[in-house]
């Protein structure tokens, strides 16, 4: 590998390691909406900008790396730990797969770099990664969380709700952000050489 590609594999990773700092960050703010366990998680959305800048390899392997560390800080101290198969479906895997919305790097950068906004290829692809990610809480959710279901209600019909819901909230808050930051997606999505 020549200087050049060992120095753009750091770049790589040094920005994925931002961006997982950032997403746990944000992971402190305040994301339950009313008495529900609908969350807004704030942070995929700088996954999402790294994810379409990067690609998808860059994306599921930063996904990954939130999924362990939310699993360390948050799911062994906060109860969102039942057990083995469950930490594994709720925090690896569905935070890695959000990094599915790196398929969509290079058709977003061509549409930018034609002079288009790239928005609707930007919701498409956030959307097939947040519903990845939302499909596998919704699967542990059926499987080990439906005690918790209100009496008398399919544990299913519960997951789909807080877990349907938590999608659609983070969709709406990502269509809020991609038309109120329209103007400098293209500076975070496009890679300057």
């Amino acid at each position: 590998m020549t200087n050049v590609g060992k120095n753009n594999e750091l770049i790589v990773i040094t920005e994925g390691a931002l961006i997982t700092a950032l997403a746990l960050a944000l992971s402190f703010v305040p994301h339950t909406t009313g008495v529900s366990a609908i969350e807004f998680v704030y942070g995929l959305i700088p996954m999402a900008i790294y994810a379409l800048r990067r690609g998808v390899k860059a994306g599921l392997m930063t996904g990954l790396v939130w999924g362990i560390l939310d699993l360390v800080l948050f799911g062994f101290s906060h109860g969102g730990f039942l057990n083995l198969f469950q930490g594994i479906v709720e925090y690896p895997l569905a935070f890695s797969v959000v990094g599915l919305i790196g398929l969509g790097s290079k058709p977003v950068k061509k549409a930018m770099e034609q002079g288009k906004s790239g928005i609707g290829l930007i919701l498409l692809y956030s959307a097939l990664g947040f519903f990845a990610k939302y499909f596998f809480h919704f699967l542990a959710g059926g499987i080990y969380w439906g005690t918790y279901a209100p009496k008398g209600m399919n544990p299913w019909i519960y997951s789909l709700v807080i877990n349907g819901g938590s999608f659609v909230a983070n969709m709406l808050m990502l269509l809020v952000l991609v038309f109120a930051l329209n103007r400098i997606f293209k500076q975070l999505i496009i890679v300057k050489n």
